[in-house]
């Protein structure tokens, strides 16, 4: 390029050009670089607010200046600083106008990286040279460190970098290579974005603070630096599984079901169980199946879909914004990739109630929390319209299948006629066995596990015969029938070994004296954080009242190690029970005896 002065706006100094070009001396005759200081304000603005364009931009100005004294070129900053309604006006143009006038003044070639701005140059009058980004795809640093098994690769500076490689729930943690500095996890960051900004299938999906998210092709990258973290880190993550529906091995009824009844899907389960791989499998099914358009909101873009697909992000940060948009799109179906905020659960049951099939994917440690959290979102009674199947994966299999359904009734446990009210039932799909009833009790909505049904003459002869044998290792061991010739008994884990015997031959002996299989489990373990609260009582109610608030948050309560009930703290602090319910009367035995009560939120 022959020309004796130049301007550089802010999108060249980002861009990294400028620099690139002084090395390989492809400027003929340059005399003088002038920076207007309407860039560097900007850049010094975004560094501020933690900006990585920020950082880059300033970075390349250091790297200008020493390139211009190595090889005698002036550089200068010229131009007035701009105002705070300067700054304020920006992203309308204001800041590209004051580089514009600095050209025009200075009689210079104003370089840029912006087509919009090399346009309105031009229109202007003003001599203008536009150097496009350069697309070109090169290898990631850290891509060395990723194998065909890997699932993750974690990077923090002054640490050996760690990568999770196996399978969803069977993986290991590995060391991969030496402790990198801060120099080497600095500069993967710079390269990793300097890319991102240049290939077609990056998005930034977030920017704020110092916290970076980047969608890169299958890599989802998320960037933390100071001050928002202790320093400087990188975490790659990506699938390393694509399945079909087929590969899941699903009953014919499941498959039936989400073919022609499911349209409020739940897909649950904790972080890396496979959520989203049978969320993209869903997809494709229905796809072929039933010749359906399908669209996704998630944010960063890393399902895994068919490109008949369209993946939509936040629009102007805000879903709602985006429910917007899909309600004129009117999609068949939506997958809701993260339903995690309050706002997320009612923009999913809005989106239902208004016909488009919804498949959300939660997070959650058991099938029921999934339901769990729609409670105090959405009136109780709403909830089977809004979410029909619950289907839970952990370890990248499916373990329950549940479907819900409305109905008004006595509730589980309960006799008197005068007490039947609306109860959400919540039935496995492939038995049809109710297992939890939820429905509102006085001021709370509860959630209570139904261990069994009405059971058989024989089932309770034979429980009889199998607790003889069992209460010499546990006194209290729950028996359970999961089959005609199949047992499930739950004892104390300090039982289990006693129970079992050495290799196995205590449990066989009774196994064969009374011609049936048993299954040994612990009994449930309360799983949460132990909270202080205090039971008083009140009129015909007694009220578990906590000392720090809880208000709004979901809490079980447990006798000893049983499960009594889950509940939702009400906004004054407290939870109030009926003394003549169930409930009640369960929690005053329980205090008369002496026994521990214990308060648990997850």
């Amino acid at each position: 390029m022959k020309v004796g002065k130049i301007v550089c706006d802010t999108s060249i100094i980002v861009d990294g050009k400028i620099s690139k070009m002084l090395r390989e001396d492809e400027f003929e005759d340059l005399k003088e670089i002038i920076i207007p200081r309407a860039v560097l304000d900007e850049l010094q603005a975004q560094a501020s607010k933690g900006k990585e364009s920020g950082f880059l931009g300033l970075d390349e100005l250091k790297n200008i200046r020493q390139l211009c004294a190595d090889k005698k070129i002036n550089i200068r900053f010229s131009g007035e600083r701009p105002s705070l309604e300067d700054i304020k006006l920006a992203k309308g143009g204001r800041l590209d106008a004051i580089i514009r006038d600095v050209a025009k003044e200075e009689n210079a070639v104003l370089l840029t990286a912006d087509y919009v701005q090399a346009l309105t140059g031009e229109a202007e009058g003003v001599k203008t040279e536009y150097l496009p980004p350069e697309i070109q795809i090169k290898q990631l640093s850290f891509e060395k460190y990723f194998t065909p098994d890997t699932m993750s690769v974690h990077i923090k500076e002054n640490v050996s970098p760690m990568a999770k490689r196996g399978k969803p729930g069977k993986f290991q943690l590995v060391k991969i290579d030496k402790p990198l500095t801060r120099d080497d996890v600095q500069k993967m960051i710079y390269e990793t974005i300097e890319i991102a900004r240049t290939r077609e299938d990056a998005f930034i999906e977030a920017e704020n603070g110092g916290a970076l998210v980047i969608q890169l092709g299958n890599y989802r990258i998320a960037i933390a630096r100071p001050p928002f973290s202790d320093g400087f880190e990188i975490t790659i993550v990506r699938p390393i599984v694509k399945l079909s529906l087929d590969d899941y091995k699903l009953s014919n009824k499941l498959v039936d079901r989400l073919k022609t009844k499911a349209e409020g899907i739940l897909i649950a389960g904790p972080p890396g169980s496979g959520k989203s791989t049978f969320a993209t499998s869903i997809a494709e099914f229905l796809i072929k199946e039933k010749n359906v358009i399908i669209k996704t909101i998630e944010s960063p873009k890393d399902l895994q879909v068919p490109d008949e697909v369209t993946q939509y992000g936040p629009l102007g940060g805000d879903f709602a914004k985006t429910a917007d948009i899909l309600l004129l799109v009117r999609p068949d179906y939506t997958i809701f990739d993260e339903v995690r905020l309050e706002k997320h659960f009612k923009i999913f049951a809005d989106m239902r109630l208004s016909g488009i099939g919804m498949i959300g994917v939660v997070h959650a440690s058991e099938a029921i929390d999934a339901v769990q959290r729609f409670i105090g979102k959405i009136e109780l009674g709403m909830i089977p319209h809004v979410v029909d199947t619950v289907i839970f994966l952990k370890d990248g299999e499916i373990k329950n299948v549940y479907i819900l359904s409305l109905t008004v009734k006595v509730p589980f446990g309960m006799s008197e006629a005068d007490l039947a009210r609306p109860v959400v039932e919540v039935r496995d799909f492939e038995s049809g066995k109710l297992v939890y009833e939820i429905y509102s009790y006085g001021e709370e909505n509860v959630v209570i596990p139904v261990e069994k049904e009405q059971s058989s003459a024989v089932e309770d002869l034979a429980r009889k015969a199998i607790y003889q044998e069992i209460k010499k290792y546990d006194d209290d061991a729950e028996i359970t029938f999961t089959s005609k010739d199949r047992v499930t008994v739950r004892v104390d884990n300090n039982s289990i070994a006693r129970l079992i015997g050495r290799e196995g031959r205590n449990i066989e002996e009774i196994e064969s004296k009374l011609g049936i299989h048993i299954d040994v489990e612990p009994k449930i373990a309360s799983t949460g954080r132990e909270v202080d609260h205090n039971i008083s009582e009140s009129g015909n109610s007694l009220i578990i009242g906590f000392e720090n608030s809880l208000r709004g948050k979901q809490v079980s309560v447990y006798v000893n190690d049983d499960f009594i009930m889950s509940a939702t703290v009400g906004k004054n602090n407290e939870i109030k029970i009926g003394k003549s319910s169930e409930i009640g009367r369960e929690l005053i035995k329980a205090m008369m005896n002496k026994k521990k009560i214990r308060v648990l939120v997850s």
